[in-house]
């Protein structure tokens, strides 16, 4: 497939989605979702989905378009996203996509491992290790069961973390055997320029922290609330996005509003650290790399064209 595409990618926070929704206007594109949480129905809050009035001016795609209670992995986001990229290019559209899924990106352009999918039990089994031994015993378990595909992951990093456990645990074979297995490719990208901002990370995280002042205002608590009347389970990804738990916590009276906002911010907070560190380490072939935010980027000033 022989297509023009770009990638607006970054950091949460750092305002990505309002720079592609002007790239999209000026390149006649529609955008694609690339975070891995506002592809969820119940949360539009708490993941900064794009407005309605920011989806009435250009076409998006791949938001909230997945029901809370299934498990989305990267595999199902590539198909989708690849038949989204064909979609548009068959009527001369500019596909832009857009978010902080370092993952996403990697595989879509890179192609994936072809690894068994792993069931629920596995799932809910690393849930309770981790309950039982805690965070901290569980990375060094982890560790020590496959120390080649835990390099350079942080202790923090909970869900590659436990995916290669889970791989483990299910397959009897370790994750990092697994990944020696060619990719799998899922399009094939001819032609396409990945756009990155990687902003100074304090003021990234006063953005995050601010942010999370008007989700709080925006209704937030009434979106975990309304979630959590589903009933579903603790273990599904949607009951651990950031807000999600310490929401909850504070539903349930075990901790103070203060409290909820503080602990929401540190995890988002975390998660932008992570973020800086994937995408200062990838290896993809980037066309533009900014040290300031997107909207402190004049896009006229962006020489698309340039080889």
């Amino acid at each position: 497939m022989k297509t023009q595409i770009y990638f607006v990618l970054g950091p949460t926070g750092s305002g990505k989605s309002k720079f592609a929704l002007n790239l999209a206007e000026k390149l006649n594109g529609e955008i694609i979702n690339a975070d891995s949480m506002q592809i969820y129905r119940e949360l539009s809050i708490l993941t900064a989905r794009p407005t309605i009035n920011d989806q009435k001016k250009v076409n998006h795609h791949l938001y909230g378009f997945v029901k809370g209670d299934v498990r989305f992995n990267v595999q199902k986001w590539c198909e989708e996203a690849s038949n989204k990229i064909n979609y548009l290019v068959n009527k001369n559209l500019t596909p832009i996509l857009v978010g902080g899924t370092g993952l996403y990106i990697e595989s879509l352009i890179n192609g994936i491992v072809s690894i068994p999918s792993i069931p629920e039990k596995a799932k809910i089994e690393s849930d309770k290790m981790i309950s039982k031994i805690g965070k901290e015993n569980f990375f060094k378990l982890v560790k020590e069961l496959d120390i080649d595909a835990m390099k350079n992951i942080s202790p923090n990093d909970i869900q590659r973390i436990r995916r290669i456990w889970e791989v483990n645990f299910f397959t009897k074979k370790k994750f990092s055997e697994w990944k020696q297995n060619k990719n799998k490719k899922i399009i094939n990208l001819a032609d396409y320029k990945i756009l990155l901002f990687l902003p100074e990370r304090n003021e990234n995280y006063k953005r995050v922290d601010h942010r999370v002042h008007l989700m709080i205002e925006d209704g937030a608590i009434e979106e975990v609330k309304n979630l959590l009347k589903l009933n579903y389970n603790n273990s599904l990804p949607i009951m651990k996005a950031h807000g999600v738990p310490e929401i909850q916590s504070y539903l349930n009276n075990e901790i103070s509003i203060e409290e909820c906002i503080s602990k929401v911010q540190q995890v988002t907070r975390n998660y932008v650290k992570r973020q800086h560190t994937w995408w200062r380490s990838s290896n993809l072939n980037i066309f533009k790399k900014f040290d300031q935010f997107p909207d402190e980027i004049d896009l006229k000033s962006i020489n698309l064209d340039q080889n």
